[in-house]
Formats: structure tokens, sequence, C-alpha cells
């Protein structure tokens, strides 16, 4: 039995973190500079972010590596440092996690490449898999006892890095972003995502990101109903993002993160978190509504949609059924443009 096991039989659910770039922009970091470059640069903001996800009642945070591959990493002429900075993001992290007289789980996190892979892009899925081994070697040396492969959107990168990080021989973990029409941008579903993912030895599996709370609440419903062989995750979008005075902002109050925390955990997930605009603030609110609140039957689409806001007509379909590849492909290239980062 793997960690995430052990805490989930001992405490029925566990709580992870919020987001990393929206809580490191808040602490100074400038769009378009390279997170990961902070855990050599500075550290201390880094212990601090991850103190303040651990104070709020946290029992995992992602390490500071979501870009720390060789390929993301390269874009900023740092592609000669994955070891490096991967090493420190874990380390820091478990120096923190080290401190508390409960166990908090260090999960190291591993994002996409941003590259496409044959044949419809350059890279071989032998040098993806390979990227996502040297990432997560780094990772398992700086003390990650979990590797979490996060945002992933395509079936053949989700297991290239689902090798890669297996090669370590640690507990993995993966979640895809359901952010167009409730599937991902290349089309695959939560029922899809189950099937795929009770065919690899998980230690758990789900979503993170997407298009807010609502969504994730009705994906997590549907792969529920798939008879999921490790637990499931939810880590939504801290509500809808806005442009505000010249800054992306997200709407979601302490509120109602505490409302999706109590919803997604009565639709099956046992990992609940946030992902982006999730200040520690949603986190201790999420925190005290989950341990507040006794677990009910699973939320209908109508409440979720009066609780959370409105579903996608494509996240409605997958609650009881596949939706067409036509209704992906209308919103493809709009979501392509908005992911190419992770705030």
């Amino acid at each position: 039995m793997n960690i995430l096991q052990q805490q989930i039989e001992e405490k029925g659910y566990l709580v992870a973190d919020g987001a990393t770039g929206t809580n490191l922009f808040a602490m100074g970091l400038t769009s378009g500079d390279a997170p990961e470059l902070w855990n050599a640069d500075e550290p201390e903001k880094i212990r601090a972010l991850y103190r303040s996800f651990i104070d709020a009642g946290s029992d995992i945070i992602l390490t500071n590596s979501f870009g720390g591959n060789r390929y993301r990493l390269k874009l900023h002429d740092a592609q000669s440092r994955v070891h490096e900075l991967n090493s420190l993001a874990a380390s820091i992290a478990l120096q923190e996690a080290s401190k508390e007289s409960r166990k908090v789980i260090v999960a190291g996190s591993m994002g996409p490449t941003g590259e496409l892979i044959q044949p419809l892009g350059a890279l071989s899925i032998e040098d993806c898999e390979d990227a996502f081994f040297e990432q997560a070697t780094a990772l398992v040396e700086g003390g990650a006892d979990v590797l979490w492969i996060e945002t992933m959107s395509a079936q053949n990168e989700l297991e290239a890095a689902i090798r890669g990080a297996e090669r370590t021989g640690h507990p993995v973990v993966a979640t895809m972003s359901l952010d167009t029409n409730g599937n991902t941008m290349m089309g695959i579903s939560p029922r899809d995502l189950v099937r795929i993912c009770n065919q690899q030895n998980l230690a758990a599996f789900g979503t993170n990101c997407g298009v807010g709370a609502s969504e994730v609440v009705a994906s997590i419903v549907s792969s529920s109903q798939e008879n999921p062989r490790a637990p499931l995750i939810a880590k939504a979008n801290c509500g809808i993002p806005e442009f505000v005075d010249g800054e992306i902002r997200y709407n979601g109050t302490p509120e109602l993160m505490a409302d999706y925390a109590v919803m997604v955990r009565n639709a099956g997930a046992q990992i609940i978190g946030g992902c982006c605009g999730t200040t520690p603030a949603h986190i201790i609110s999420m925190r005290s509504a989950l341990d507040s609140t006794p677990t009910s039957s699973a939320p209908t689409l109508e409440m979720i949609e009066q609780t959370l806001g409105p579903v996608t007509p494509g996240a409605k379909s997958c609650l009881h059924g596949e939706v067409s590849v036509a209704q992906n492909q209308a919103q493809a290239k709009s979501t392509r443009r908005r992911r190419r980062s992770k705030a």
C-alpha cells in the first residue's frame, strides 16, 4: 500500500494545496518568467508558499516544478538545470513538511512538455519519456513522496509521463485538464480518462485546472460511474478567470470553493484541492467545510449548476454518455491559445 492509500484509509479523504503560479505572482513573479528558477533564486519565497498551504490544512503540497522538464526549461535557457531545480523544489518542500507532527505528503509536480509528439510534432515518444524520467529522478532525489503528473491533454504524452515516472519506482498519480467542452483539448472525456488510467498502475488519478469548479464536479460524477480502480483527484480552478485592471483574477470566493469541496467529495473524489487562483484562504475554507460536513449522495446536475455555476453542454453529455468529437473540435482552437501556460 502506497503513502496516498495509507493516508486515505486513515482519514477518508485528503486535502491538496492550491495554485502555485497565482500565489507566486502575488509574491512578485513576473509573467513570462519561469517559476522553477525561484527554487534557486528565491528559496525563501518558495518555502513561504509551501508553508502557507501546510498551515491552511493541506495534506498534500505540490512542488514548484510544473514546468521543470527540459523542454519547458529550454524556453529560459535552463535545460541543463533540470536536476538542480527539481531537486531543490522537492527538498524545500520536504523540509517544511518534516516540521509537522502530522504527515504532509510531498508531491513532485510534472506538467506537459509543451511539445507535440510524433507524428503531429517533432518529439519522439522515447525522448518524451526520457524527459519525464529525468525530471522524476530529480524530484525523488530531492525527497518527493509521490510523483504528480498534471494538466495533461493527450493520451500519448500522459502515458509517456507515467512510464518515465514509474521508472523511479515511486508511486505515480496523474491528472488531465478537461477544459474543452467537458473534455481535454485532445478529445479525452472523463470516461476515457478512467478507462486509460485503469490500465495503469496509478496511486490516484483525476482532473485539475479546467474552466471552473462546476465542470470538475461534473467530471468526477462522470468518472465515478466508470468504476475507477484508484482514488479520484479533483483540483479545480478557483472560479472563472476575469481580466481586471490589467491582471487575470479568479472570481471564486472561499465560500464557493468550500461548496465545491464538499460537492466533489460527495461525487466521489478522495483527494481534493484547488488549481489556478486558489489561495491558502480558499484551502482553509475548503478544509473547514470538509471536516464539518458529513458525506452524502452524489450531486445532480441541477445541484451543481445552482451552487457552482453553469456546466458546458459537453460536460453535461459526459454525465450520461460520450460527447462527440465534433463538439470537442468546435472549441479546440480557442483552448490552445489560452492553455500555453498554467496560472
